[in-house]
């Protein structure tokens, strides 16, 4: 159910700018998440993603800029119960049992959700009688989540709401939160999993060194990575010559098999197979892990493109490192 009625943003960063002594950590972003989105925060540890949680949350204020939430400030939001949060930090509380964990949040809120369907789409409608300081650390996630729905908000923040949960848990989460953007919610989440954020976002951001490097879907990323991934086994044809081969932009060697990065893979392959270099021949679009990489590989430049629908920023050259 609604709650606000202005058609503005759900979200808005207009320049802002949070240092920690010599650390931007944001460094003035600009971002709009419309109302119904659901958009993925993408980065490296230590990029930006947990501060600008912070300031959209009104856990911290931005040193220059603004933050605005339902054309709010973000504590009048919160305070409203506009904005739910599945935070990763947390205790269980002892001897309280689920059902009067959530129903004691929920009360606080003027227009909660009712428990028994906040226990329902997080999962937990057969452990309402549970005590939350007996649960596994997959079960935990899910009162958290159950929590963060407890008020019924317009805007759910969710960070890294699955690092705990085993694979059909997961499936389960996001089921939960697809319906719970079906009301017409807005979501923003970060996560490690990039196939959670190619699967469920509808917008992704990527953040690099305190700032917004890429902004837009997970197909507009995947293409600003430019090109596909040809891979083949070795298989005694040697490597020399493999970077001057026509389209190949980069070139990686995975014990036997070669990958090489081009932007027109047929001729890719048919100069391959003049070499006879055609064995386990495997032809791959860009994944948004390649995008990912590229985009957050070394410092982006100074002309960063911001807002929905902007395309992503074209993918820097340089050596890949573990997500």
């Amino acid at each position: 159910m609604t709650q606000t009625t202005d058609t503005g943003p759900a979200v808005s960063f207009a320049g802002a700018v949070k240092t920690f002594g010599a650390v931007r950590a944001v460094d003035g972003a600009d971002l709009e998440i419309l109302r119904g989105e659901t958009v993925a925060l993408l980065g490296r540890n230590g990029a930006g993603k947990s501060t600008t949680i912070s300031l959209l949350l009104g856990l911290d204020e931005p040193d220059s800029g603004q933050v605005r939430v339902f054309g709010r400030t973000p504590a009048q939001a919160v305070g409203a119960g506009l904005v739910g949060a599945m935070l990763q930090a947390g205790q269980p509380i002892p001897r309280v049992t689920v059902r009067e964990l959530v129903a004691f949040v929920a009360s606080t809120y003027p227009r909660p959700l009712p428990v028994a369907e906040a226990l329902d789409m997080a999962g937990l409608g057969a452990y309402g009688a549970r005590r939350v300081d007996k649960l596994s650390g997959g079960q935990m996630q899910r009162v958290r989540f159950a929590v963060a729905l407890a008020g019924n908000p317009e805007l759910i923040v969710l960070d890294e709401p699955t690092a705990a949960l085993d694979v059909e848990a997961r499936r389960a989460f996001w089921d939960s939160m697809r319906a719970y953007a079906r009301r017409g919610n807005t979501v923003l989440f970060s996560t490690h999993y990039l196939e959670e954020a190619d699967s469920n976002a509808d917008r992704i951001l990527v953040i690099h060194r305190g700032r917004i490097v890429a902004d837009g879907s997970s197909e507009l990323l995947k293409r600003a990575a430019g090109g596909s991934l040809v891979s083949f086994d070795l298989a005694g044809s040697g490597t020399e010559g493999l970077q001057t081969l026509p389209g190949v932009t980069a070139v990686e060697i995975r014990a036997d098999r070669a990958a090489l990065r081009t932007d027109d893979s047929d001729a890719t392959v048919v100069a391959l197979a003049e070499r006879g270099a055609i064995r386990g021949l495997a032809v791959a679009p860009a994944t948004l892990e390649d995008a990912f990489l590229a985009l957050t590989a070394q410092d982006a430049g100074d002309d960063i493109p911001q807002g929905p629908g902007t395309p992503a920023v074209p993918p820097h050259t340089g050596q890949k490192a573990a997500v």
